[in-house]
């Protein structure tokens, strides 16, 4: 029996299944439930950590403390795992701390776990790498795209921090305003927000000014940096086409050759 319950918390497919279910009972735990019902998922919530706690004592004990922590995703487990104890001590003490039950979100992050799954996924190396080519050629324009986030985002706030704090307040609020402008959704409510206590040649202005802002920064600027970013990631097929297109071309004037 002993060795068939290791064997079973060995079981990557088992800590998988009882991640799943631990992430559902802390969803349907922010619903308004029933006393029962609310008694019931904590009750399962806490179960599900007392065995992650059983599946780290285990795992040290089947492979030793330093070759369990010599791999990540097993110090990840643990820090995450060590995170929850509070919630449990707090339930099995009869201890209401409503403070620390936002640390029952970090056990959910162990789902990451199953992104080892992705190397089953026919080409992900080829994927990966492609990925990788993508972000080293594109983050120079990356780096510039956001300088002009930046310094659009501060010259704003200049212009409207007396007009409009909900959207220029400060620094901060008027760089998250000009990028949501820049992803071109909803762009049109701040302008109308800022013009309803300005005069017509005021808001006519505006109006052109973050049609500007649109043009430039939604537009073209987003456009550049999908298109340099996408350029890369098939750059790597397009270098084996001309390859084969050289090599044939090679071919051919060899023929061309023997034939003279």
């Amino acid at each position: 029996m002993i060795q068939k319950i290791k064997k079973l918390f060995l079981n990557e497919r088992f800590i998988l299944l009882l991640i799943l279910v631990n992430a559902f009972t802390i969803f349907m735990s922010g619903f308004q439930l029933m006393p029962n019902q609310r008694f019931l998922f904590e009750l399962v919530d806490n179960a599900i950590t007392i065995l992650f706690v059983l599946e780290i004592g285990i795992k040290l004990k089947e492979y030793g403390s330093k070759k369990y922590f010599s791999f990540h995703w097993n110090k990840f487990d643990f820090i995450l795992v060590v995170l929850s104890l509070p919630t449990l001590i707090a339930y099995l003490s009869n201890i209401e701390i409503t403070s620390i039950s936002f640390l029952l979100v970090f056990r959910v992050m162990r789902l990451f776990k199953s992104f080892r799954f992705l190397k089953f996924i026919p080409n992900i190396e080829h994927l990966i790498k492609g990925i990788s080519r993508a972000l080293k050629s594109s983050i120079i324009v990356l780096f510039g795209f956001m300088i002009y986030i930046f310094i659009i985002g501060i010259f704003t706030f200049y212009l409207f921090k007396g007009v409009s704090t909900e959207y220029f307040g400060n620094p901060l609020t008027s760089l998250y305003s000009i990028f949501k402008i820049f992803t071109v959704e909803g762009w049109f409510e701040i302008p109308e927000v800022l013009t309803q206590s300005l005069s017509p040649l005021l808001s006519f202005f505006t109006y052109l000014y973050f049609i500007f802002i649109v043009i430039t920064g939604g537009i073209f600027g987003l456009s550049l940096v999908n298109s340099i970013f996408v350029d890369a990631m098939v750059s790597d097929n397009n270098d084996t086409l001309e390859d084969k297109v050289d090599l044939l071309t090679e071919k051919i004037d060899k023929l061309l050759a023997e034939k003279k």
